[in-house]
């Protein structure tokens, strides 16, 4: 659960990929980065944005890594794990933040 959104910045329930490291999120460090998912499927078209299709990640609805919307949750904030992205997806998602780094 995200806050209210100010803007364009994501929230409320939401899905999000964890995208932090797993010695970090295994950590006792009480947040983890995440990029927000989106289901407006428009996003797909954005630079470094990763369209996910539902069948092969868990999630209910295809759906937009939207990798311009980093966030950073305390990890009670995630409810429950819905899904897996599968491991080219991830990459893709962790080329897009690059791409959004400037690296």
């Amino acid at each position: 659960d995200l806050a209210e959104p100010i803007g364009s910045a994501p929230g409320y329930r939401r899905p999000v990929v964890v995208v932090q490291s797993d010695p970090l999120n295994q950590s006792q460090i009480a947040t983890v980065v995440c990029v927000a998912l989106t289901s407006n499927l428009r996003w797909s078209v954005a630079p470094g944005n990763v369209l996910l299709n539902a069948k092969h990640t868990g999630l209910d609805r295809d759906s937009v890594a939207n990798v311009s919307q980093l966030v950073t949750v305390d990890k009670r904030q995630l409810t429950e794990r819905v899904g897996k992205i599968p491991r080219r997806q991830m990459e893709a998602i962790f080329s897009g933040i690059d791409l959004v780094m400037g690296r």
